[in-house]
């Protein structure tokens, strides 16, 4: 991180008990060295035991990086940089309106055949990232799944989760693959209006679409790391935390963008 970045990313990190004179033992190394370890694993795929030595040591980073994993601290602190940096783009924190997608990703040798599985359309065998992002790309929710989970089966967990998590989210646009029941199932369930937004038949070759090209930049994103480029996590729960961890990052070097239409 610059010095620019780590600015804004301080105060937006929990305070370690110790300094709180809650009792502990101060902590050996700094946090930004230890954030700038893990941004370096995830950004170029390494593994955690060939971290480079200019980092701390590998099992330290390890163990910094799982304790927040477990406490929930990785998706606290995302979802903390989400709202300045909506905020700073003249939006409220919390969002009104949604893009609900998924991405069928190859999975490593590691992946067990529990949480693997292969997506007949995408003709992949690996894991799927069921993602809702808000109307400036930045995410909401995840959930990994094994490729060959359908989107609808999917649809009927994740936006329950996004909806517990953002109270005011009230529109979702999808595509044609969340049509039929799912519609009045989140109507009633999650008080969700779910927005179908189809392709036209007339259309030939690759057309923008509204509102669902918005997705698309987060996927491209992910893929840009090479550690999210393939699922290489045995839990699915690390997967997810390791988006999260990758989009935190991300906003920190990118101020959003205005962008035209509602919240």
């Amino acid at each position: 991180m610059t010095d620019a970045e780590w600015v804004v990313v301080r105060p937006l990190l929990p305070v370690p008990g110790w300094m709180q004179g809650q009792g502990g033992q101060p902590e050996a190394y700094c946090h930004r060295a230890m954030l700038d370890a893990i941004g370096y694993l995830v950004d170029n795929g390494i593994k955690w035991r060939a971290m480079p030595a200019d980092f701390p040591p590998w099992d330290r980073v390890y163990a910094f990086f799982h304790r927040r994993r477990d406490r929930g601290l990785v998706r606290e602190f995302h979802d903390r940089v989400r709202g300045q940096v909506r905020e700073r783009a003249g939006r409220d924190a919390l969002p009104r309106a949604g893009v609900i997608d998924s991405q069928s990703v190859k999975a490593d040798a590691v992946v067990g055949a529990g949480t693997r599985g292969f997506d007949d359309g995408k003709l992949v065998n690996g894991r799927k990232r069921h993602v809702v992002v808000d109307t400036l790309g930045l995410l909401l929710g995840v959930m990994v799944t094994a490729a060959d989970m359908g989107d609808r089966a999917a649809a009927h967990i994740l936006p329950e989760q996004v909806a517990a998590a953002h109270h005011r989210l009230a529109l979702v646009w999808a595509d044609g693959g969340y049509t039929g029941s799912l519609i009045e199932h989140c109507l009633a369930a999650f008080a969700l209006v779910l927005a179908i937004v189809k392709r036209s038949d007339n259309m030939k070759g690759f057309v923008v679409l509204p509102k669902r090209w918005i997705v698309e930049r987060l996927f491209a994103h992910l893929m840009r790391s090479r550690h999210l480029a393939r699922d290489f996590e045995r839990r699915i729960a690390r997967a997810e935390v390791m988006i999260y961890w990758s989009m935190a990052a991300l906003m920190t070097r990118r101020p959003a963008r205005p962008h035209r239409g509602p919240e």
